[in-house]
């Protein structure tokens, strides 16, 4: 059997058909990517001019709080408390945003410095504490003690790492448990830091696992969600984790808690 042979149209007026929808084709696809540039740009625009008044209401509340203007009543205080937590809680999402619209335009970019890790994770831990109380959670960390230390951006990595515990401890139910470990592998001839965050909570089916690295996604995405945010937290931790060259990855079922791995390259100091 002889190869089949494509012959282009010989009518005229069929290419110039081709022709047309090749041209419009490539029309939309430079206004698509136009239209991306200026959403990247007014993300990071709007989140910028947003930073500033919402830091001038929590610096405000915290005035009132604290009693420089005058001693408040319980309900006073309570409500004053209120509108601090309402506010640092607006202020992270605006700040996801912007890091957000950071990455999508490759505007991020690595301070390298040399860190331990167990001091990043002290410092989540301290932030973290009001809550792991609140819900009677466990909170375990085993890292080991001949661990070197991370040549890496510790604000990008204490980013990271607080976004995965701030998720266990969110999304797990009362006295349950929440665990970072971390081990050092050989990876080649280079060798990787390993880190774990886990927890007992309600899981996440394997069909959404690449779902929730996704931009803007949410698992429950209907209007009755018990648990609200931009979406943009795990797509931030992924664009960060690989800038420094490593990966990220979950492993869960249903029912059964989550398990997020990432790991780090070691560098030279």
């Amino acid at each position: 059997m002889s190869p089949l042979h494509f012959s282009p149209p010989h009518d005229p007026s069929q290419l110039g058909a081709l022709e047309a929808q090749h041209l419009e084709a490539t029309r939309m696809i430079a206004e698509m990517k136009a239209r991306d540039v200026l959403k990247t740009q007014f993300l990071a625009n709007i989140s910028h001019d947003l930073r500033t008044p919402l830091t001038a209401i929590i610096t405000h509340a915290e005035i009132l709080r604290d009693g420089l203007l005058g001693e408040l009543n319980e309900r006073q205080h309570e409500s004053i408390s209120g509108i601090i937590g309402g506010g640092r809680q607006l202020l992270e999402m605006v700040g996801e945003i912007l890091t957000y619209a950071r990455g999508a335009a490759n505007q991020l970019t690595l301070k390298l410095t040399e860190f331990s890790l167990d001091d990043v994770l002290e410092q989540i831990r301290a932030m973290n504490e009001s809550l792991i109380a609140k819900h009677a959670l466990t909170l375990e960390v085993d890292i080991p003690g001949n661990a070197p230390p991370l040549v890496a951006d510790r604000e990008k990595i204490a980013h990271v790492l607080g976004n995965l515990i701030g998720n266990a401890i969110e999304f797990t139910p009362h006295e349950g448990r929440v665990w970072v470990r971390a081990s050092v592998v050989q990876a080649g001839n280079e060798r990787d830091l390993l880190v774990e965050v886990g927890d007992s909570g309600i899981g996440i089916a394997p069909e959404n696992h690449e779902l929730v690295f996704q931009e803007f996604a949410q698992v429950d995405a209907s209007a009755a969600r018990r648990h609200h945010g931009t979406g943009l937290g795990l797509t931030i931790s992924r664009k960060l984790v690989e800038l420094h060259g490593g990966r990220i990855w979950l492993e869960s079922q249903l029912g059964s808690g989550c398990r997020f791995y990432f790991t780090v390259p070691y560098r030279a100091a």
